[in-house]
């Protein structure tokens, strides 16, 4: 298990936790149904890519709750480690309800298709059988990822807005570093070459099948960034 001294060190300076505050957090953990938590089901190792510089990639740790067969959500963390950082939310919708969207809105949203078939999406110490059915509802999906901690470029807390990422993809920026995907396999004794050749019959959607606004930057060359500007605040209207 990790130390505070660890877990401060990755949070800017932050003080080392009291043993009055380990003491409430217990007391809290066991009196509390924490029922959000506990409907989380699903660890999913992966890699995600930045929409505004897409040669920063990170590998990415999805903590998955489904909320019906359509929807999914993420917590999305940078290892899972105990003293894993909170980076990110992703939302997890089917084919299906991602079509009912606006073109505008559809722009932010990215398939998973080859993220699955080539070996990249994996479930930790799961057996590939078990998770084959999942996989190929997954991979009919679409995701919309905000990361809201970029630690991979050194940040010690949560700094300025969120991030849009995208996903993986086959081609030019798409194409993940060989030395993440060695780092992964590494931790977890997999082999991404041997699941990408085992899952070459999943039913998979084929590139010209997945709708075209979807992985914007693939079709455009362009990505998106959020900036953060003043504005004038509502005011309450005044009682007449």
């Amino acid at each position: 298990m990790a130390t505070t001294e660890e877990t401060t060190g990755k949070t800017g300076g932050g003080k080392p936790m009291s043993v009055e505050q380990h003491m409430l957090d217990k007391g809290a953990q066991m009196l509390q149904s924490l029922k959000p938590i506990k409907h989380m089901n699903q660890h999913v190792c992966t890699f995600a890519l930045y929409s505004h510089d897409m040669t920063r990639q990170i590998e990415t740790h999805h903590y998955v709750t489904r909320l019906n067969q359509d929807f999914l959500q993420c917590a999305v963390y940078d290892s899972d480690d105990s003293t894993a950082r909170l980076i990110g939310v992703e939302y997890i919708i089917s084919g299906g309800i991602f079509e009912s969207l606006s073109p505008e809105e559809q722009k932010l949203w990215h398939s998973h298709a080859h993220e699955i078939k080539s070996g990249l999406w994996v479930n930790p110490r799961v057996p590939e059988m078990v998770v084959r059915p999942e996989l190929e509802n997954l991979a009919k999906t679409y995701g919309k990822f905000w990361c809201t901690w970029q630690t991979d470029r050194g940040d010690k807390l949560p700094m300025g807005p969120p991030a849009l990422m995208m996903s993986p993809q086959e081609l030019d920026l798409g194409i993940v570093k060989l030395d993440l995907v060695k780092k992964r396999d590494d931790k977890y004794n997999i082999s991404t070459d041997s699941l990408k050749a085992a899952r070459a019959e999943l039913a998979v959607p084929e590139p010209e099948r997945i709708n075209p606004e979807a992985d914007y930057w693939k079709q455009n060359g362009k990505g998106f960034a959020i900036e953060v500007e003043s504005t004038e605040m509502k005011k309450i209207a005044a009682f007449p």
